[in-house]
């Protein structure tokens, strides 16, 4: 079974019943021509057998080709061949004008194009999940300018995102390795599990994690109880929306003014402020130059807050000129997200290089 049958019961169905409906409309036609074929004796050419087979199924009512008027058998085969032979015409046509009607070569063709669409990114997220939760980090990725596909759950709708713009999804369960496949999971750089079950959010991270091992997953905590399980499973990070909402409600009390500055900053529509890191990998020209080197204040928009040593162990906040940088830095800065995309590229190193063009890859299995 292929992944967008798998991912997608209806569309299996539609197309199982168009391949058995004519695959009857085949067998008639064949049954037809080799009875008339055996009906002339052998006398008549295919083509004869296949006008007198056309000519009865159709019920057109021309002249007949091969003489039936001596022939009582040929009568009687020409009787059974018109009752079922109809009734199999009729299913066929039925079937190929419900194909068309309820919409069904349309979503064809959409999901081919989301395949080839997904087929063609690297380094880009998952979003599992149908909800709020998974809506605004959908929301939040799109803003930033992050290439996103949503893994919508079997019989659920796709995420109410307020960005616009089409969103690449995949239909189907999460936790399954192939509808993983299917939204790109070995080219991903993460994955978010923002399904409201945790047991649902552990599967996925497990089998996310068998598949790609070096993938980011930050999954969705509903119960406080269930975070050593996600760790476990292989989460990188646990979020737990509800714990957020209240930080969030308590900061809104005592610091109203950092809230308020932080608000705008994220829901401004024309800068799109953002805080972002930048990881200098391999075959970065950054690595052994100085901060002051870097010149990231030469890139309009940009401020440069810190940087993070290799492992993440020290933070160095508004680090001097003279501050050294090594493979595996992180850079903090707060800037637009062209700024960000811009020093990205400039310092990203080989990875990101390797990445940027879609097209040298070579294909994966089922795109």
């Amino acid at each position: 079974m292929s992944q967008a049958q798998h991912s997608d019961p209806q569309l299996a169905e539609t197309r199982r019943r168009l391949l058995t409906a004519a695959a009857a409309t085949l067998l008639v036609f064949t049954v037809g021509v080799v009875g008339y074929l055996i009906i002339g004796h052998g006398e008549h050419r295919f083509l004869d057998s296949l006008y007198m087979t056309v000519i009865t199924l159709t019920t057109v009512g021309y002249g007949e080709i091969i003489p039936l008027e001596n022939n009582p058998a040929g009568r009687i085969f020409t009787m059974v061949l018109l009752v079922f032979g109809m009734g199999i015409l009729v299913y066929f046509a039925s079937t190929v004008t419900a194909f068309f009607v309820e919409g069904q070569l349309g979503h064809v063709f959409w999901r081919r194009r989301m395949r080839q669409a997904i087929a063609e990114l690297r380094e880009h997220l998952i979003v599992c999940g149908a909800g709020v939760v998974a809506a605004h980090v959908i929301d939040e990725f799109r803003r930033v300018r992050r290439p996103v596909v949503a893994i919508v759950p079997a019989g659920g709708a796709a995420p109410p995102v307020g960005t616009a713009g089409e969103l690449l999804q995949v239909e189907g369960d999460p936790a399954d390795e192939g509808v993983l496949r299917e939204a790109g999971i070995e080219y991903a750089a993460g994955l978010v599990p923002a399904l409201e079950s945790d047991r649902d959010n552990v599967l996925i991270t497990l089998t996310a994690r068998q598949i790609s091992p070096g993938l980011r997953i930050v999954a969705m905590l509903t119960e406080p109880r269930n975070e050593g399980k996600l760790r476990r499973a292989g989460a990188d990070a646990v979020v737990s929306p509800f714990l957020i909402g209240g930080l969030r409600m308590a900061s809104q009390m005592i610091r109203p003014a950092v809230v308020t500055f932080l608000d705008s900053m994220l829901r401004d529509r024309d800068r799109n402020l953002r805080i972002e890191e930048i990881d200098v990998g391999p075959g970065s020209p950054a690595i052994g130059r100085s901060v002051g080197a870097l010149d990231c204040s030469a890139v309009p928009g940009l401020l440069l807050l810190a940087i993070v040593d290799p492992g993440g162990g020290t933070y160095h906040f508004k680090p001097g000129d003279a501050q050294v940088v090594a493979e595996g830095t992180r850079i903090i800065v707060m800037g637009d997200p062209g700024a960000v995309e811009q020093l990205r590229r400039r310092y990203g190193g080989q990875r990101l290089a390797e990445t940027s063009a879609p097209g040298d890859r070579a294909p994966r299995a089922g795109a």
